[in-house]
């Protein structure tokens, strides 16, 4: 400002002045002519007003649009600025000026630069080799001035806690696949609560999980359990495809013996019930008239017992004992009918 600076230029001639020196003429023509230092009512006012000058310009002071600012008043906080000119009267009330809308990144996890700190272990008991990024800004600069020491240090030292928990009591197998999103998200959460705990002022942006591997000295080996554990997983649903098959056709052969069962059941069932009528029907038969009843009785079953036998009976009374008559002795009967069965039978 071309006003402010002429004032404190002619400030600092008056009190040049009143030092003993000459005032603004470059030939030493001016002024007091050697007669020593003049106080008049004119450079005490310009003095006066440049003191003034010097503490507005000491006191005023700009935020820019990504900035806060924080005022301590005699060392405690007074209030936050907004962006633009803000007044902080100078020595009284000091300002400190935060930038709260750039983002900070953390990486953790980088053996090369910090030893070891990736490597975690599972709930499984295995060991994993995290690298993973924490995006952070500032919230509340009034929070961060005075409860935080070290912000950078903070969010490396809780973002490595949260993940070593989170680790801790996860397998290894879904970390290496499909919960890499899950354990961000869970990551960010908790790293932030942890932060809020603390009452930081910081604002956990977003968690990157870039790399979750096995420790390279051992990724070899694993990567033979890995393809053991897939062979594993191969033969054993090979055995269930198998067992599922047995099991089935087991099923299938129970299902038709117990059908075949019921079958039978209902025949001998239905057979010893024909059986009990026809006995009833014939025993009736039997009551009305008990000789013929028992003739044919008789006869139906010597027909059942001789009717499998080879056997030719003849009756005598047709034969009879004359010369001429009858049947030739040595007729081979039993021939001629097993022939003739033979012959039916083809």
């Amino acid at each position: 400002m071309p006003e402010i600076d002429d004032l404190v230029r002619k400030g600092q001639d008056q009190l040049r002045v009143l030092m003993g020196g000459r005032g603004g003429g470059s030939n030493g023509t001016g002024g007091g002519g050697g007669e020593g230092p003049s106080f008049g009512k004119g450079t005490i006012g310009l003095a006066a007003l440049g003191a003034v000058a010097l503490w507005v310009f000491a006191s005023v002071y700009t935020v820019k649009p990504e900035e806060q600012s924080v005022e301590l008043f005699l060392g405690e906080y007074y209030k936050t600025g907004n962006p633009g000119l803000n007044f902080a009267p100078w020595p009284v009330v000091s300002y400190e000026i935060v930038n709260v809308t750039s983002e900070r990144t953390e990486d953790i996890g980088q053996r090369q630069t910090r030893g070891n700190e990736g490597l975690m272990l599972t709930t499984d008991a295995n060991i994993v080799d995290i690298n993973f990024q924490v995006v952070w800004n500032i919230s509340d600069p009034s929070l961060l001035l005075f409860n935080i020491r070290d912000p950078q240090l903070t969010v490396q030292a809780v973002s490595e806690s949260v993940m070593r928990e989170i680790i801790a009591a996860s397998n290894l197998a879904p970390i290496l696949n499909r919960d890499r999103g899950i354990i961000a998200d869970t990551a960010m959460q908790n790293i932030q609560a942890t932060m809020d705990e603390y009452k930081s002022g910081i604002r956990i942006v977003r968690v990157n999980l870039d790399k979750a591997d096995p420790p390279r000295e051992v990724i070899d080996a694993f990567r033979e359990v890995q393809a053991a554990e897939q062979e594993r997983d191969r033969l054993q649903r090979q055995a269930d495809a198998y067992a599922n098959r047995v099991l089935a056709e087991a099923r299938g052969e129970a299902a038709q013996t117990l059908e075949e069962a019921e079958g039978y059941r209902a025949r001998v069932v239905n057979e010893a019930r024909g059986d009990a009528s026809r006995f009833t029907s014939v025993l009736e038969e039997y009551e009305k008239a008990p000789e013929v009843t028992r003739k044919r009785l008789y006869l139906e079953r010597m027909e059942q017992v001789l009717g499998s036998i080879d056997k030719t009976i003849l009756d005598q009374s047709i034969v009879g004992t004359g010369e001429g008559s009858g049947v030739v002795p040595y007729l081979p009967l039993n021939e001629l009918r097993r022939n003739s069965t033979t012959n039916q039978g083809n």
